[in-house]
């Protein structure tokens, strides 16, 4: 078990949401040491332009890569018919049971130009979250042991907005991976066809304001449940 553990699960609806979402973020920690996974509930087909499943997954497999992603899972739940369910939460939760992550990064927003299911999304995942730590349940979950996760924080998928308002906003600094981020995308062409490159200069604008709104070249923005503090103010302000 402990091989296998993982240090940050990261929450998707489809592959390519956390990509967009949180991608720089990911491949910054996975740079710095941490050992970094990715969990997509669904395939996210079908699509319009992709030929099959299998292409997609392999689109994702190759965007993991890019990224520096240790562990890249798939759940067989549905596409267009994403629904929190207890089932869904528990077979998220045997994940964070499997991978035993202090950090799990969740989907944050409704989305309502865009699938429902990213909000179910973001149910499920704060569900699984506590059964994951529940006790006197283990015949649900395959024997695998409870784990407390420490820290949920939320993304957002929200390129038609001026931005969250929400209280207890954190920018990450991906100045040095935005680049990376976009590369990671570049690899669903299946979503990202010729018609739709506009996308990456939307994108690389967005995150171009958010980190200059903290005073980085690029930024991703994360929103905590409860409030963010620290024992060590001057390392929390200025990091090495």
């Amino acid at each position: 078990m402990e091989a296998e553990r993982l240090d940050v699960i990261a929450v998707g609806a489809h592959p390519d949401d956390v990509e967009i979402a949180c991608g720089g973020t990911l491949a910054r920690l996975a740079e710095q040491g941490y050992r970094v996974g990715i969990v997509d509930l669904t395939d996210g087909e079908p699509t319009p332009e992709c030929p099959s499943p299998e292409v997609r997954l392999a689109e994702a497999q190759k965007a993991a890569a890019v990224l520096g992603i240790h562990v890249r899972r798939t759940l067989d739940l549905p596409n267009r018919r994403l629904f929190d369910s207890f089932e869904a939460r528990v077979a998220l939760a045997k994940e964070f049971r499997r991978y035993r992550p202090r950090l799990v990064l969740a989907m944050g927003n409704k989305t309502p130009r865009a699938s429902p299911d990213h909000y179910q999304s973001m149910l499920i995942t704060e569900g699984a979250v506590f059964y994951s730590r529940l006790t006197k349940w283990d015949e649900y979950f395959d024997g695998l042991p409870v784990h407390q996760i420490a820290r949920l924080l939320y993304y957002r998928l929200d390129l038609h907005s001026l931005g969250p308002e929400e209280p207890n906003r954190l920018v990450v600094d991906i100045g040095p991976y935005l680049e990376r981020k976009l590369e990671a995308l570049a690899c669903y062409q299946s979503q990202f066809p010729a018609s739709k490159q506009h996308l990456f200069r939307r994108i690389r604008a967005f995150n171009r304001q958010q980190g200059m709104a903290a005073g980085f070249e690029a930024g991703e923005v994360f929103i905590s449940p409860t409030p963010l503090g620290t024992s060590n103010l001057m390392g929390f302000l200025f990091p090495s």
